[in-house]
């Protein structure tokens, strides 16, 4: 079973730039795409092929999440779930578009639950900061459910997605330059992300690459810091303990050039034993 990640940086500018070459070329089983930046008919229209459900945010022109299944997998979507907000609690707006769960039947017959995450970017010293760390929070609290109802008997769990956070220097190019100075390298922000592998969570690219530096996901559009692999490591696939088990291998899909990218991030691809 082959499960693919990808923030788009919105889906019809990623469309017009050749990720439909990239889709057919990959051909997961399983698409999870972030800042989607569509509506869930538009979104569905540019994964020929798939059979896509879609959360657009509430705030035009930011986010969105989507999980879509290959129609020729014989992967079954079914319950989905929006938003890490409590029970009755209505998800604020810019929270919204961020969290969408799918239960998934495999061929098998076996469930998992796959979480297509977007999580905030955060901008030092302003409001920004503390939605992301609010945000931050309610993920906390639902990943623990997740984790716990895994443990119990219930569906595995594979959340992946934009994180928006480094974990160490073996993830960003220039660490000392950024570390506590830029979201997305700050000590409380990556504290987050270690409380979660502490508790039981499994960091795919890490359990199949210790020691790699990177592999790198996103790169800026500025000067010329994808020619050189100047980088972060921020899209991560994690999952529970038993579907880290059964992780083949992993490859991010980086385009030949950067004329050729569709996005300014690189899919996450990985090959799961079903």
């Amino acid at each position: 079973m082959r499960i693919a990640t990808i923030n788009v940086n919105g889906i019809r500018a990623a469309a017009r730039k050749g990720m439909g070459h990239w889709l057919t070329a990959c051909a997961p089983d399983v698409l999870l795409l972030q800042e989607v930046r569509a509506d869930e008919v538009t979104a569905a229209s540019l994964l020929p092929g798939y059979t896509a459900v879609t959360w657009p945010c509430r705030v035009k022109g930011r986010a969105g999440v989507s999980v879509a299944v290959h129609e020729n997998s014989a992967v079954g979507m079914g319950e989905l779930r929006r938003g890490v907000s409590p029970a009755g609690a209505t998800e604020p707006d810019v929270d919204s578009g961020r969290w969408l769960e799918a239960d998934l039947e495999l061929p098998s017959g076996q469930m998992i639950t796959v979480v297509s995450a977007y999580l905030h970017s955060g901008q030092v010293g302003t409001e920004k900061m503390d939605q992301k760390y609010a945000h931050l929070a309610l993920v906390g609290n639902r990943l623990t459910e997740l984790l716990d109802s895994a443990a119990q008997g219930g569906p595995q769990v594979l959340m992946a997605g934009d994180f928006n956070i480094v974990r160490s220097p073996q993830d960003i190019t220039n660490w000392k330059p950024n570390h506590n100075k830029h979201a997305g390298v700050l000590d409380e922000e990556i504290a987050h992300l270690e409380s979660w592998f502490t508790a039981g969570w499994t960091d795919i690219v890490r359990h199949l690459a210790p020691q790699e530096q990177g592999p790198y996901t996103w790169w800026s559009q500025r000067g010329r810091a994808f020619e050189n692999n100047t980088g972060w490591r921020i899209d991560y696939q994690m999952t529970t303990p038993e579907l880290a088990a059964r992780a083949i291998s992993f490859k991010v899909d980086r385009a030949a050039s950067r004329e050729t990218r569709f996005s300014d991030h690189a899919p996450l691809v990985v090959d799961y034993d079903d």
